[in-house]
């Protein structure tokens, strides 16, 4: 394993990575990732959320600098509050890949996420947010998700898996755009050949940093290419069987501090603590014999 300064970027997912089950961050992770960045590390959120969904996750982070947005189609500023970088999925494009899905595999029900630092999410009658914590606006007919510009499609089927959902929609999308997932009840449609790569690529240039010195951290299918442009991918324990499958190493759970285990071993932290405290209790512990 690489000593504690080969990594100068981290690169983390949020949803099933870093982010607990209630869109919360725990104590030994905000402390692991401030260990590190005090050592010279930088931390980047690479999500598959749209910048407007997540400016308070990054602002509990204390984040005032850069994070990948919408599965790599976004570079935002979060102390500027604005987008250095976005790139949208063409609607009529988006459209007609959404009727050949549908000639393939039935009615599906959609969402889209609208592009801009301040852009809406909507969604049609019948689908359902998988993060129902997550605002959207429903509207009454299909037509209306293509008013504005937009960033990605969101898709759902009433009875398909997920991974039957996304190998459907890539054996007929083709070149309309780039197919993914990144979470229960999450197939996604996205600018052709933009993943989250992309986005950390660009981010990670405009930090003047590199991938040989980056490690990434992710649990589904959408971040493998995030591992594939990293040096080094920790895939959680709970993670998709082909994100596992390309990476370096299985941490445990997001519940379980899986980012946290890791950073602690690079850059120190709990274990170093817990032993501090075995020292300065060890001592007292032998004075008790007789």
């Amino acid at each position: 394993m690489a000593a504690p300064t080969a990594y100068s970027l981290i690169a983390t997912d949020l949803d099933g990575t870093l982010l607990r089950g209630d869109d919360t961050f725990s104590d030994r992770s905000l402390a692991a990732l401030a260990r590190a960045e005090r050592a010279g590390a930088r931390h980047l959120v690479v999500t598959g959320r749209p910048a407007p969904r997540v400016r308070s996750l990054l602002d509990n982070l204390g984040c005032t600098g850069l994070a990948v947005c919408g599965q790599g189609a976004q570079v935002y500023d979060a102390g500027a509050h604005r987008l250095l970088w976005s790139v949208t999925l063409d609607r009529e494009l988006a459209e007609t890949a959404l009727g050949k899905i549908e000639a393939e595999v039935g009615e599906v029900y959609a969402a889209v996420d609208q592009d801009g630092a301040d852009g809406l999410t909507l969604i049609e009658p019948g689908y359902l947010m998988p993060h129902p914590t997550l605002p959207a606006v429903r509207v009454e007919r299909r037509a209306e998700l293509w008013d504005r510009p937009i960033s990605k499609v969101l898709l759902r089927h009433p009875d398909l898996s997920d991974d039957a959902l996304a190998a459907a929609a890539r054996s007929v999308v083709g070149s309309l755009a780039t197919v993914t997932m990144s979470g229960p009840g999450t197939v996604e449609l996205q600018p052709c050949g933009v993943t989250k790569a992309t986005g950390l690529a660009l981010a990670a240039e405009h930090l003047g940093l590199s991938p040989a010195r980056t490690i990434a951290f992710g649990d589904m299918p959408n971040d493998i290419p995030m591992f594939g442009w990293a040096a080094h991918g920790v895939a959680m324990a709970d993670a998709h069987p082909e994100l596992k499958a390309v990476a370096d190493e299985v941490t445990t759970s997001n519940e379980d501090d899986g980012v946290a285990v890791v950073l602690e071993r690079l850059f120190g932290g709990a274990v170093t603590l817990a032993r501090q405290r075995v020292a300065q209790y060890a001592p007292k512990t032998l004075s008790m014999e007789p």
